[in-house]
């Protein structure tokens, strides 16, 4: 018989002074799987995302009351503050979309503010994800960092990508409140942070991907963290889309608008559906350098 122990939140190098690694994998050139041999037979096993986010197996059914309300968990606020970030841009979308309703709500010249109101709890939400992975694993004399830099560190890279990401959405959304823009003030000021912070996003779409993956493809529908990113990961597509299509040109297409509008909604609702999916994943954290134990045959 063999003991399995997950580490879900040690050392980022090895989860004890006397083991020893054994194996380890991910998708090239990083690292984000690791399995340990510990005294005996005992063997731990590594995964950067756990590691990340200070998260252990999960044992036995969740509670919906533990998704819902789980305020001690960093991991809980994280989803629920990206929830409300989509929400946002959904909202702001569907507006666009349908004018009638926006007419009904009398919400038809706030929709650029929507938007706007909508990327400051992406940025939130993603300043907490870096910062989380900035400090994963810190001994506790260290002092707090910020934002760190782990640039070999596959999840610590994801994380600041995407947080670079959200800070040109600022000033993507921002912009857009600005009127009488003709068509290369708009490509300069919109535009141009749209499209390069889409790709910043899917940049760290597919790294966050790859994190939880340990692969450049795998299909894991029994895992949420897999449901998670694969569905951020369509979200970050979408917006990228909406970037491409969202272009202004002196003569530009009378449908590119309602398409790039409708990639955003369709990014919107992935990307809330991920935050969500974060919830009960929340409730796999733990407090840090802490372990749970498996035996297998």
């Amino acid at each position: 018989m063999t003991s399995i122990q997950i580490n879900d939140g040690g050392d980022a190098i090895s989860p004890a002074d006397d083991s020893v690694c054994i194996a380890a994998g991910g998708a090239w050139p990083f690292v984000s799987r690791r399995v340990y041999k510990l005294a005996g037979e005992v063997e731990s096993i590594w995964t950067s995302r756990q590691h990340r986010k200070s998260l252990r197996p999960r044992r036995a059914a969740s509670s919906l009351a533990t998704w819902v309300f789980n305020p001690q968990s960093l991991n809980w606020w994280i989803g629920c503050i990206f929830a409300i970030g989509a929400s946002l841009f959904a909202i702001g979308s569907l507006l666009t979309l349908v004018p009638a309703l926006a007419k009904a709500t009398g919400l038809e010249a706030n929709i650029n503010t929507i938007f706007f109101a909508g990327s400051i709890p992406f940025t939130t939400a993603a300043w907490l994800q870096l910062f989380q992975a900035a400090n994963a694993g810190r001994p506790s004399h260290q002092s707090w960092k910020l934002i760190g830099w782990r640039p070999h560190d596959v999840g610590w890279l994801s994380c600041a990508l995407q947080f670079a990401g959200t800070i040109l959405f600022n000033f993507n959304t921002f912009d857009a409140m600005i009127p009488g823009l003709n068509w290369f003030q708009s490509d300069l000021l919109i535009w141009t942070p749209n499209i390069l912070g889409s790709l910043l996003f899917f940049a760290s779409g597919y790294l966050a991907w790859i994190e939880t993956c340990h692969a450049h493809w795998s299909f894991q529908p029994r895992e949420i963290a897999w449901w998670i990113v694969a569905i951020n990961l369509l979200g970050c597509i979408s917006f990228l889309l909406s970037a491409f299509w969202g272009i202004s040109l002196p003569t530009t297409p009378e449908d590119w608008p309602t398409i790039s509008v409708a990639f955003t909604l369709a990014g919107a609702i992935c990307f809330l559906v991920g935050a969500l999916l974060m919830l009960p994943e929340a409730e796999q954290s733990t407090s840090e350098n802490a372990s749970a134990d498996a035996t297998t045959a």
